[in-house]
């Protein structure tokens, strides 16, 4: 099956590559050196649409599908793994949690800032002691009256820090490990929340990355986002389309840093003949190159599926699985390519290698998509 871009798609995608080029690549090393948030470009972002790629126009968004999406993000990944992880989690995550699960009244209060990028969003499901068991959630949220009132706190949150409100998961039941788990609306504006730690962290370095406390934080009785209960398997459908954009964020770090190491292949001279004319090399970059198809083949896969209304669970964890080992991969060689250089923060390599391993770990570790491709496989069999 090809996916070949419509002309409109092409558009976007060209469109995002030139902002890219312009506007993120010449500023991503310092970003990433000073570990900063870039508070202007995100203002842009949400000024080109790319903060509600997913929603419709009137609740403030671009109204476009996962295609687009995976396309943008790809964009947004070769220029800057750190720019399109905070663009896939405010896209895929937050807003989208509060817009498939919310009230009316909450979309149109929160979701319609979200998409316009008026307001950064954050989403709160790990802890430190519920990574991949998120059963093990023990932030608490207890009904009081009309609010309900939320303790505990939230590990490796994007956007804690410069976010305006986060979507939490808390316990409600403690019967249950799964069952018990609500996920609640918390504005950052409120009385009781707050970022805590920020992490120092290898790669993905201009993502606000932090924890978040929650200390007798009440909310509103309404911010409580569908049934009593249900937060996990929400946070567990919100992951399907979210692993789609992590596997196109993977996408983008390969394949930037696989043009980049074409580019350098060309122009570095050994023995007096480029590096790019030594079969060896070649080899190199043609495997970088079936990699970074066949990542794309799989992410726009789960992408058009995504967009026919279908289930893509077992797709969108193929593609994240893949496509962030080969991100790990592909950066990899592209250093060994550039040598001594590669190893240096002279070029671009260096940063997409650090980059690209939260890929494999961030929405559901490798080990976890195995889980799920494993368990999505044996229950087709077993059904026929």
């Amino acid at each position: 099956m090809l996916f070949e871009l419509t002309p409109d798609q092409v558009s976007i995608r060209d469109m995002v590559r030139d902002f890219a080029k312009n506007e993120i690549a010449p500023y991503a090393t310092q970003w990433d050196e000073d570990q900063s948030f870039p508070h202007e470009l995100f203002k842009q972002l949400g000024e080109l649409g790319l903060l509600g790629i997913l929603f419709p126009e009137d609740y403030g968004g671009a109204g476009l599908g996962y295609i687009e999406y995976a396309t943008i993000l790809e964009e947004l990944g070769a220029a800057d793994g750190g720019v399109g992880l905070g663009v896939a989690a405010h896209n895929s995550l937050c807003t989208n949690h509060l817009f498939l699960f919310a009230s009316e009244e909450l979309k149109l209060r929160y979701v319609t800032k979200l998409a316009s990028g008026e307001w950064i969003g954050a989403w709160g499901l790990t802890e430190p002691e519920a990574g991949s068991d998120a059963g093990g959630t023990r932030t608490t949220a207890v009904r009081d009256g009309n609010e309900w009132v939320l303790n505990g706190s939230k590990n490796f949150i994007t956007h804690a820090t410069v976010g305006n409100i986060a979507v939490v998961m808390a316990r409600t039941s403690a019967e249950g490990a799964h069952h018990g788990i609500s996920a609640f609306a918390v504005p950052f504006d409120n009385p009781g929340i707050s970022p805590g730690k920020k992490e120092n962290k290898l790669g993905m370095r201009c993502s606000d990355t932090s924890s978040l406390v929650l200390e007798d934080c009440r909310i509103p009785a309404d911010h409580l986002l569908g049934g009593e209960g249900e937060g996990f398997i929400q946070a567990m459908k919100v992951l399907d389309g979210g692993r789609i954009s992590i596997a196109a964020l993977a996408l983008g770090i390969a394949r930037g840093a696989l043009d980049a190491a074409c580019e350098y292949a060309t122009v570095r001279q050994q023995f007096g003949k480029p590096l790019a004319s030594f079969q060896m090399m070649r080899s190199k970059l043609a495997d970088m190159a079936t990699q970074v198809d066949a990542a794309r083949l799989l992410t726009l896969r789960s992408a058009a599926l995504k967009d026919a209304g279908k289930t893509t669970t077992l797709e969108s964890s193929m593609a994240k699985v893949y496509a962030s080992e080969a991100a790990v991969k592909v950066s990899e060689e592209a250093i060994q390519i550039h040598g001594g250089y590669g190893y240096t923060k002279d070029y671009p390599v260096e940063r997409a290698w650090r980059d690209s391993k939260l890929c494999t770990i961030g929405e559901g570790t490798s080990e976890v998509q195995r889980l799920v491709i494993a368990r999505e496989i044996l229950r087709t069999n077993e059904t026929g």
